[in-house]
């Protein structure tokens, strides 16, 4: 059985150029979670340095508070260039400056 007939994503093709261009840049990282009735249940803000960048892994962060990875999706035409300035973190209240890029994703629960 393929990994297409069972639901499974194609291979993502990385762009290598953009990948290696991210290492060591800030992001500035906003995830909504909407619950299985598409209420939003929770709002999350955080800045990471970029660590690396694969297919498998995705795009892993060293977490700007305490240094702990956190993994997002490698689809890297999701991590815009952010205009340069002070951005504040509505759930923490950290200022994060000048950040290389900007980055918002939605979870969804299944019903």
């Amino acid at each position: 059985m393929s990994n297409e007939s069972r639901g499974a994503l194609p291979p993502l093709d990385l762009d290598d150029a953009k990948a290696e261009q991210m290492i060591g840049k800030l992001v500035l990282v906003g995830v909504t979670r909407f619950g299985g009735d598409g209420q939003v249940q929770g709002l999350e803000q955080f800045a990471g340095t970029v660590l690396r960048v694969s297919a498998e892994e995705g795009l892993v962060l060293a977490d700007g508070d305490d240094g702990h990875e956190r993994y997002l999706p490698p689809m890297l035409d999701q991590y815009l260039p952010a205009a340069p300035g002070e951005y504040q973190l509505r759930s923490s209240g950290v200022t994060v400056i000048d950040p290389d890029y900007l980055s918002t994703w939605e979870l969804h629960a299944r019903q």
